[in-house]
C-alpha cells in the first residue's frame, strides 16, 4: 500500500517536470487506463472464482459510473490539473475525496456518520491549509 502511494506521488511530481509538447497528456492517460484495465481483467480471470458471478442492473450501473466518473472524468481532470496548477494544490484531492465520498454515502445511501467519521473528516479538512502552505 505504501509503495503504491509513493509511486503515485512520485509519478505526479515527475509528470509535471517531464512535460513535452510531443506527447498529448490525454492520449497518455487513455493508454494508461486501457493497459490498467487489461491487466486487471487478466488478473481477475486468472484469480477470481466466476461461478458466483451475478450481473444486476445496479451492479453494472455502479461499474459504469466508476468508469465514466472515476476514470474518464476524474483521472483526465487530474492530469489536466497537473499541467496547469502546482502539484501541491492538485494533491489536495487526497484529502477532499474521502470527505465528499462520506457525504455522498450519507446523502444517497443513508449511511451512518459516527463520531470517528466526523473526527477523520475534521482532520482531513484541517490538513488542507498545511498542504497548501507547504507547496508555496
Amino acid at each position: 500500500m505504501q509503495l503504491g502511494s509513493f509511486s503515485w506521488a512520485l509519478g505526479s511530481v515527475l509528470s509535471k517536470k517531464w512535460q513535452t509538447a510531443a506527447v498529448d497528456p490525454f492520449s497518455g492517460t487513455a493508454w494508461q487506463v486501457i493497459f490498467a484495465g487489461i491487466a486487471n481483467l487478466i488478473f481477475a480471470l486468472l484469480v477470481e472464482r466466476h461461478s458466483n458471478l451475478t450481473w444486476t442492473f445496479r451492479g453494472v450501473a455502479a461499474i459504469l459510473y466508476l468508469v465514466v466518473c472515476g476514470s474518464w472524468i476524474g483521472y483526465t481532470a487530474y492530469i489536466w490539473l497537473l499541467q496547469h496548477v502546482p502539484t501541491s494544490k492538485v494533491s489536495t484531492y487526497a484529502y477532499v475525496n474521502p470527505v465528499v465520498a462520506v457525504f455522498l454515502g450519507w446523502l444517497v445511501l443513508h449511511e451512518r456518520i459516527d463520531r470517528y467519521i466526523l473526527m477523520g473528516t475534521r482532520a482531513a479538512v484541517e490538513e488542507l491549509p498545511a498542504v497548501e502552505a507547504a507547496g508555496d
